[in-house]
């Protein structure tokens, strides 16, 4: 039965991971914790297990439909790798509840900082952050537009740098994936439209997956009775969620990854609250 609960489990996860590009950690940690009765510790674990093979069959799934940045997601993957790192070797000193009243607050921020900044992204540009100049340009426009081009992309790659390492250190210490946070980094600081950023996030959550699961190589913990069929039935899920995904606009998208954030936050926040 506990073995039929997790696919149960893995199927929502896989769902909401594949149509959203993010939040399924957000999801399987308290899955764990409170459905399948382990620590948070071990619950943190299982999850960067449980999103990093999704999130990598969520990529595969959209190598063909060009809905990935390659640029940006490769790069807060590249700088997110060292701090998830640290993220999960402070992860091993910090108290259970402290760790669940982080995970509640954090997603629950997140959520207000969708509903408030993410419908007002635009749309992505070509990768320098200002609009390419038209065929017909002069010499002399080009030239001036030349600084304006190398101020936008010392900004884009500072973004980059800024959001990625950020997020790499949370997918370490909460054990969340990151694409909770990779999503509105995505549409609010780097304006791509929400079919690209949940693409690009799935990239991003790939790459911090593996960098925690290196920093806790010494320290598994993981019952494959619960994650197998979890993570194998959330990847048939995250197909499935791929194709709501893709009949879905990007103001629907952005409500519904919001109110999954509120929803998740106030449970786990109360639920801790509850259990000092």
């Amino acid at each position: 039965m506990t073995g039929v609960l997790a696919g149960a489990l893995g199927l929502v996860v896989g769902l909401v991971i594949g149509t959203l590009g993010g939040g399924g950690g957000v999801l399987s940690v308290p899955a764990l914790v409170y459905a399948l009765g382990q620590d948070a510790r071990t619950a943190t674990t299982g999850s960067i297990v449980i999103v990093g093979i999704i999130s990598a069959a969520g990529v595969l799934a959209r190598l063909r439909g060009r809905t990935i940045d390659w640029r940006t997601g490769v790069g807060f993957g590249i700088v997110g790798v060292p701090t998830a790192w640290a993220g999960s070797l402070v992860n091993r000193d910090v108290p259970q509840p402290v760790l669940l009243l982080s995970f509640a607050a954090l997603t629950l921020l997140i959520a207000v900082l969708m509903l408030v900044r993410g419908s007002s992204s635009g749309p992505p540009d070509d990768g320098s952050g200002v609009p390419a100049a038209g065929g017909g340009a002069s010499g002399a426009t080009a030239v001036l537009e030349a600084p304006t081009r190398r101020r936008a992309t010392v900004r884009r790659v500072v973004k980059i740098a800024g959001a990625g390492s950020v997020v790499g250190f949370l997918t370490g210490f909460l054990g969340v994936g990151g694409g909770f946070l990779v999503v509105p980094a995505l549409t609010v600081l780097m304006g791509l439209p929400m079919s690209a950023a949940i693409g690009t996030s799935l990239l991003v959550l790939t790459f911090n997956s593996i960098s925690s699961m290196g920093a806790r190589i010494g320290h598994l913990d993981l019952d494959w009775a619960l994650i197998g069929p979890f993570a194998a039935v959330a990847v048939l899920g995250a197909l499935g969620g791929k194709l709501v995904a893709d009949r879905m606009s990007g103001a629907a998208l952005n409500r519904a990854f919001a109110g999954l954030l509120v929803a998740v936050g106030l449970f786990v926040g109360v639920q801790s609250l509850l259990a000092l």
